[in-house]
């Protein structure tokens, strides 16, 4: 499991999937341009990825069926209808055929996600299409050519993060399958990711990368909370489950909440330096200064974890503003939707509708709600 899926930084790709549906060759363009250049190149790899997976699935049925699977898959699949059937009934979310087919792609992840910033900015670079709207990534199916495209942004100066995705969604266009990319991981993470996906069917805004990810966040988070009680309620061992196996979920939980502080503060240092008015050389010193105290800050939290590596390997590469930006984007407005859950009297129908209005609202609107709500937080 990836340092990305412990800080619920799952990079969905919507725009992958979306890039099907249109009937003109996709544009994309640098949020700090005003031209737009077509690019059919990229369009055909998105066309040509996702119908190859859409391909390759079968019902889950027919997996059942089929007396050669591995007795660990059919495992996972059988528990993987369950948690799709759990939330449709107890989360209302889509009752659709999303994740109720199995593709295995053979590689392990299904896209990588390219993500940018300026040198001296926490605001990301945006491309933008004719139905999602502009996010915050860009995705493709080839790792080399994600990589081919990541150091290309760099020899402009750029700071780039490049990840792999394990899943992503298509917004209820296409039946989003289970894939080989998730399903072999902790049960209370396949339970979190489908969750997950299914939130960006209920509600998206184009165009909104932040209120989008930190929606679909929160509904996994309160659904995985939600999950947990039901296993609890009718005694873990009934559904496989064992008592230390929720536990470590928990500590988990506390540790990510932790590293979330971590680079909150992080960013919050980083944006007075790029608002000095200092020449280049100072700014670029004070950043790198942030970063290696960002380190520092991290061993000694790592130290009161008796040994947990699970962040490690984020922490080890070379930091820059693009790897806080997806912290950001998954995590800034998911304490007000929270709040929002909890006014509507944590049901889901309700929560949902609420959300909804608040999407309907214009930008500016619709983030003067959301920082209300955080500011109301203790």
């Amino acid at each position: 499991m990836t340092v990305w899926l412990r800080l619920s930084l799952r990079k969905t790709g919507l725009a992958l999937g979306l890039a099907l549906i249109q009937l003109a060759l996709s544009s994309e363009t640098l949020a700090s341009s005003t031209s737009w250049v077509l690019s059919p190149a990229y369009y055909w790899q998105s066309v040509r990825g996702h119908l190859s997976l859409m391909m390759a699935s079968r019902p889950i049925d027919e997996w059942l069926a089929d007396p050669g699977v591995e007795p660990q898959l059919r495992q996972r699949l059988l528990l993987a209808r369950e948690i799709r059937q759990f939330a449709s009934r107890a989360l209302a979310l889509p009752d659709n055929g999303s994740f109720t087919r199995y593709a295995d792609l053979g590689r392990s992840q299904v896209v990588w996600n390219v993500k940018a910033t300026p040198e001296f900015s926490l605001q990301p670079l945006q491309w933008c299409f004719p139905v999602a709207g502009c996010v915050a990534y860009r995705g493709y199916y080839d790792e080399g050519e994600a990589k081919a495209f990541a150091q290309s942004l760099r020899e402009q100066g750029l700071d780039v993060s490049l990840g792999g995705v394990q899943a992503y969604s298509t917004l209820g266009w296409f039946d989003d399958p289970l894939l080989n990319t998730f399903v072999g991981g902790s049960a209370l993470e396949l339970a979190r990711l489908i969750f997950h996906e299914l939130a960006h069917q209920v509600v998206y805004v184009a165009g909104d990368t932040r209120f989008n990810e930190s929606f679909a966040t929160a509904v996994e988070e309160l659904g995985l909370e939600r999950w947990v009680q039901s296993l609890e309620a009718a005694g873990s061992a009934a559904t496989g489950f064992e008592q230390r196996q929720l536990d470590a979920w928990r500590a988990s939980r506390a540790r990510r909440e932790q590293v979330l502080a971590l680079l909150g503060r992080t960013r919050e240092e980083l944006a007075r330096v790029y608002a000095l008015d200092e020449p280049i050389e100072v700014r670029r010193a004070a950043k790198q200064a942030a970063f290696a105290q960002l380190r520092e800050r991290y061993a000694e939290l790592r130290a009161q974890w008796q040994g947990h590596a699970g962040y490690d390997g984020f922490f080890a590469q070379p930091l820059g503003n693009a790897h806080l930006l997806s912290v950001s984007l998954y995590n800034d407005w998911v304490p007000a939707f929270r709040a929002l859950f909890d006014d509507q009297g944590q049901d889901f129908a309700r929560f949902y509708q609420a959300v909804r209005e608040l999407a309907a609202l214009a930008p500016l609107e619709r983030e003067r709600a959301l920082a209300q709500r955080l500011s109301l937080q203790p």
